[in-house]
């Protein structure tokens, strides 16, 4: 007789856990109310279908709202100034800045005279390295302009005339 009443109380121990696979299995929750089942989806449904709710890689979710507000050229701009050091290197980026940016056309100025002739004769090969780094058609034409001398005018409005003729008299 001991040994059936041993066997009842393995069994009842061993029970609990049972019933818990048996109710998880069901879509029953522990402490949940007796007449509400949980629903379950199927794992194949939430991995494969994407929601809007879901989260989405930040990656993506700037290329989209780059794209929705008409900035790809403003950003591919911004790239090509960003980038100026890399594109052309230290030395040439150190003497040579870029100064605008319009349309398709890129102008930079140099420090000295010397820095504007030499970049002159490397516009080729910053096109095709701005090409390369940033992607075709964003720059089509690179100006050079040397180092400015000094403006005498002053402000949005000016007077017209031969300006300041005495001052180095």
């Amino acid at each position: 007789m001991t040994t059936t009443r041993a066997r009842s109380r393995r069994r009842t121990r061993r029970s609990p856990p049972r019933a818990r696979r048996a109710a998880r299995d069901r879509g029953l929750r522990p402490g949940s109310p007796a007449g509400s089942r949980r629903q379950r989806r199927s794992p194949a449904t939430s991995t494969t279908s994407r929601d809007d709710r879901d989260p989405h890689p930040v990656g993506a979710e700037i290329d989209r709202l780059v794209a929705a507000r008409g900035w790809d050229t403003d950003v591919q701009v911004g790239s090509v100034v960003g980038r100026w050091s890399s594109i052309v290197g230290d030395r040439v980026a150190g003497n040579v800045e870029v100064v605008a940016f319009e349309g398709t056309t890129l102008t930079v100025r140099a420090a000295s005279t010397a820095w504007a002739t030499q970049m002159r004769l490397l516009v080729s090969t910053v096109l095709g390295r701005i090409e390369e780094e940033v992607g075709g058609g964003v720059v089509t034409e690179i100006v050079v302009r040397g180092p400015g001398g000094p403006s005498w005018r002053k402000g949005p409005l000016s007077a017209g005339g031969r300006g300041p003729r005495d001052t180095y008299g």
